[in-house]
């Protein structure tokens, strides 16, 4: 608790320094606290790592990225498997002062190569299956200074020269970072993470966040993204021991925790929904105490099944049952700003996301010219917050037309009740326009959920060629084992029936990952639902004709 109280108190502390300042009050700098998985490994088989040995190779690749012409300011790619290489050169390029360009290493190439092109990215690191792709690409800009395999950096620095001022003394506005956007609605934006703007609001960690000596995390989030910076700059802050994996699936996840036995699991919606829809007996994951969930929130059923198991700390022992921390928030955002916690008692669900951190200064649900809405009814959620993104990179008239005086347009559609408290109905481009009025996605798939046999959904619209307007249709993915009723649409509609739904116009079974497509942070692609399902109603109505 004492190194805790330091940082707490080391009013310099932010995102592109943290390492050196926990290093410089920690007593046991070379003892292991972070166990990397590789891809394809096991968790019994990850590296250690040390706050000693993550500086040894921090330095060492620096060394090779400064040699390579990097400096203060300069965007890089960084394009790999998942797992820990992401961070490693996250601490390397902002201790240069340049600014590590994380990329999913799940996007497609041309893709990449695309967003590298905008962000003017100067290099790149990246395995060389996917160098040849990005080259067969077209894509990338042709004044790239170097083009490497992570192979091709020391893990070690022997001869390498380092800048004179190193590591890089960050002011608070200067960038640290930049992340993608998850691409749901088109090509991934690029948000700035600045030094402080980053750390804003996970200061509170240092005091919150479960103790190091009791406690151990699986973190299964992507490590290209945002928040799988963040949680391991909380681990190497608190000294949490943490296991790092290489795949975040549920059965990867499962095979991990046998061996780790975590108490904190942290990970996006699509492993959980992997997790609750398999059997956890005997997995390790029964001393969990805690799921953390960001990005977007997790739906009621895969909460409530997964708070089944686990233990919570009661007194001097524990009881049965697991919460759940769900987050609502965004690579913009800076950090999930809306916050929920569940239990095994918890019956407040609805699409219910809590309400705001401590850091958000202020929530608006506005109408379509900017208007506050009074509670009840639904509207674009606003936020000022000092966590949101100084901006996209390169990119100042998307930047200006995202904030409606003083408020982050976050691009959800949400309510309040009475009581502060925030519903997420769905995101902006998503909403169902019918005839009748916008039907919003989120609700209906939360009841079809309920279903019996339904592991997972999405909703989403199809033109509706009687009205001219858009109608909503589903593709579900049914558990393993059960077979598709004969007449899916009236199943899942009686469903929404019982809760005063709307009607879905079809429903079809998800029988290939084309009909189900997740994007590269597991998000459903509603955009290519849209594109895939655009002829459903036409062809029913041929069908019905003929």
């Amino acid at each position: 608790m004492d190194v805790r109280l330091r940082l707490l108190s080391d009013s310099g502390l932010g995102m592109g320094n943290f390492l050196d300042r926990v290093r410089s009050v920690h007593p046991a700098s070379e003892s292991p606290f972070l166990w990397a998985c590789r891809s394809g490994g096991k968790a019994a088989e990850a590296e250690p790592l040390s706050l000693q040995k993550l500086t040894g190779i921090r330095d060492a690749y620096a060394s090779w990225y400064h040699e390579s012409g990097v400096g203060k300011g300069d965007p890089v790619g960084v394009y790999l498997d998942e797992g820990i290489g992401y961070f490693l050169h996250y601490l390397a390029l902002s201790a240069l002062g340049a600014v590590p360009a994380l990329i999913n290493g799940r996007m497609e190439p041309g893709i990449a190569a695309a967003y590298m092109a905008r962000i003017g990215s100067v290099g790149v690191v990246a395995d060389s299956d996917r160098l040849a792709r990005l080259d067969a690409s077209g894509g990338l800009p042709a004044r790239m200074r170097f083009r490497a395999e992570p192979e091709q950096l020391p893990r070690s620095r022997t001869e390498g020269a380092l800048p004179a001022v190193f590591p890089y003394p960050h002011a608070d506005a200067d960038p640290v970072m930049l992340c993608h956007t998850s691409g749901t609605t088109g090509i991934p934006k690029a948000a700035t993470f600045g030094h402080r703007q980053f750390f804003l609001g996970k200061r509170d960690r240092l005091v919150e966040f479960p103790q190091a000596d009791e406690n151990r995390m699986l973190t299964a989030l992507p490590q290209a993204h945002s928040a799988g910076i963040s949680y391991l700059m909380t681990a190497t802050l608190l000294g949490l021991p943490t296991l790092v994996v290489a795949d975040p699936s549920g059965d990867a996840v499962r095979e991990a925790a046998r061996e780790f036995s975590p108490t904190v699991v942290v990970a996006f919606p699509q492993t959980y929904v992997e997790l609750a829809t398999t059997d956890l007996a005997d997995t390790g994951l029964d001393r969990v105490h805690t799921w953390i969930n960001t990005g977007d929130s997790a739906h009621e059923a895969h909460i409530r099944a997964l708070v089944r198991h686990g233990r919570r700390p009661d007194g001097s022992g524990f009881r049965p049952g697991s919460r759940f921390i769900d987050g609502l928030g965004s690579s913009e955002m800076g950090m999930a700003l809306f916050r929920k916690v569940s239990d095994p008692e918890s019956g407040d669900y609805g699409r219910c996301v809590g309400t705001p951190i401590d850091v958000v200064e202020e929530v608006a649900v506005l109408d379509d010219d900017g208007r506050e809405l009074p509670p009840e009814q639904p509207g674009r959620l606003g936020v000022r917050t000092p966590t949101v993104t100084p901006g996209y990179w390169n990119d100042s008239e998307l930047t200006a037309r995202s904030s409606f005086a003083g408020y982050w347009l976050t691009g959800d559609v949400v309510y309040r009740d009475h009581d502060g408290r925030v519903f997420h109905l769905d995101r902006v481009p998503d909403v169902v326009h019918t005839a009748s009025g916008p039907v919003y996605s989120l609700p209906l798939e939360e009841a079809l959920l309920g279903c019996p046999g339904i592991d997972d959904c999405s909703v989403f619209a199809v033109p509706d060629p009687i009205s001219g307007y858009s109608a909503p249709a589903a593709t579900v993915r049914l558990s393993a084992g059960v077979p598709e009723p004969d007449d899916l649409t009236g199943f899942v509609n009686d469903a929404l029936a019982v809760r005063g739904l709307t009607p879905l116009a079809a429903a079809v079974a998800a029988r290939s990952g084309e009909d189900f497509p997740l994007g590269p942070t597991g998000k459903v692609l509603k955009r290519r639902l849209r594109e895939r399902f655009a002829g459903l109603l036409a062809r029913d109505a041929e069908g019905s004709a003929s």
